[in-house]
Order: structure tokens, then sequence, then C-alpha cells
């Protein structure tokens, strides 16, 4: 398990996106899952980056291991901020049924967060939010 300490910022974004990509890449996860992962890891930190700290700085702490049994592999990351609470899973999610121009704006992407993990979920823990997720994939 490693802990990183990074910015709530969108260049941190991208830097975490790297490291993700290459070690679900070294650990066998199809492109398709990849892909998955990286939408829904966009979508859970751009909300810290755009909610948890009013006065635009602070940071974000990520936690990550990937979990192996037998073929089953997991990218398992908790991420955790000091800033305002906010549950980003707390919202209804958005009517899919609706088109574009009669939905209302927002929460599409933690629905689909919430729709490429295999699992996730929020709690305010002694001053910080934090959001925990896993993506699991089987090595071909």
């Amino acid at each position: 398990m490693k802990t990183l300490e990074v910015e709530a910022t969108k260049q941190s974004l991208r830097e975490l996106t790297e490291l993700f990509e290459t070690i679900l890449e070294e650990h066998g996860c199809p492109a398709g899952m990849q892909m998955q992962f990286d939408i829904a890891f966009e979508e859970l930190f751009v909300n810290i980056v755009n909610y948890a700290y009013q006065d635009g700085k602070g940071s974000v702490w990520v936690t990550y291991d990937i979990g192996k049994e037998g073929e089953q592999r997991s990218l398992n990351i908790s991420m955790e901020d000091c800033g305002t609470p906010y549950n980003p899973l707390s919202k209804a999610d958005p009517d899919i049924t609706l088109s574009a121009e009669e939905r209302k704006i927002g929460g599409l992407g933690v629905f689909m967060a919430k729709k490429f993990l295999d699992s996730i979920r929020y709690e305010w823990k002694e001053g910080y939010n934090c959001i925990s997720f896993e993506k699991k994939w089987k090595v071909v």
C-alpha cells in the first residue's frame, strides 16, 4: 500500500492518471477497463479539485494498492481531503432516459463512476472527506 500527498489540481490529476495507467497495464488490465477506470478516477478527483477547497488550495492524500487473488486483480484507491464536506454519492442518479436537453446539468460523471467501478463508498471521518473505490479485472 502506498500513499501520496498531491495538490488538489488538474496537474496532479494528469500525474496520477499516468501512474495508474502504468500500474493497470503492468498488471494486465484490459484497455477497455483501463478507460473505464480513467473516466471514473477523473470524475472523482475533479470533484475534490472543484468542491473541497473554497480558496482553491489544498491537498489530497491518495492511497492505493493492487489486490491479487488467483487470476483476479483489483486496484484499490482511497482519496482523502480536509476540505468542505461533500459526498458526491449523495445526489440522485440522473434520469438517462431523458434527452440531453431535458436532463439537469451535473451528476452524469459520478453516475458513470458508479457504473464503471466495482465498489465505491464515501464517509466523513474525523474532519476528512474519504472516498474509496475498487476496479477489478481478470488477467487474460
